[in-house]
């Protein structure tokens, strides 16, 4: 539940957010906190989604870096606003008489959980169902620096003229 007062034909979505509330509270070092009256989870301080079930219904924002495309192309979905849509982050948001998809706000939560927690968090969860295991990236090896290469062919710039060189001067003869 939020702060706020829930009305009467909102109570049918109650359940819906009290099921994401209970998921996301699941992950490693979650807390949650209600800013501007707003249910948010946070992991080590850092809000990583926002319910928020008033008299416009259920509506739900988090950060989605590699499934933000696709769930923008649904009709429930939009750019979060203030400028976070440009960072990944969709608001989906339902009415009184919207069933919203359970199953894949939880695997977003997912995603955005192991977008905003540090490493050391995502790596307890392993590769937990419906959602992407973070690929390793490849041990670096130290290797020798990699030898200058030659410098490449510069246009040669025309001649320059040789200076006209001076006739020796003259011995001017010595008058006795």
């Amino acid at each position: 539940m939020t702060m706020t007062p829930v009305p009467p034909e909102m109570k049918r979505l109650e359940p819906f957010e009290l099921a994401l509330r209970e998921a996301g509270m699941g992950y490693p070092e979650v807390t949650e906190d209600f800013p501007w009256g707003h249910r948010t989870l946070k992991v080590k301080g850092k809000a990583f989604v926002f319910l928020s079930l008033t008299g416009e219904g259920l509506s739900m924002s988090m950060k989605l870096p590699q499934s933000n495309g696709a769930a923008l192309m649904l009709p429930f979905v939009q750019p979060t606003g203030y400028g976070l849509g440009k960072s990944g982050w969709v608001s989906a948001s339902f009415g009184a008489r919207d069933t919203p998809p359970l199953d894949m706000l939880r695997q977003w939560l997912d995603e955005s959980y192991r977008a905003v927690a540090p490493k050391k968090l995502v790596a307890q969860l392993g590769g937990a169902a419906g959602a992407p295991k973070a690929e390793k990236a490849p041990a670096k090896t130290r290797s020798a620096p990699a030898r200058k290469s030659a410098p490449a062919a510069a246009k040669k710039a025309p001649a320059k003229k040789a200076a006209a060189k001076k006739a020796p001067a003259r011995k001017r003869s010595q008058r006795a």
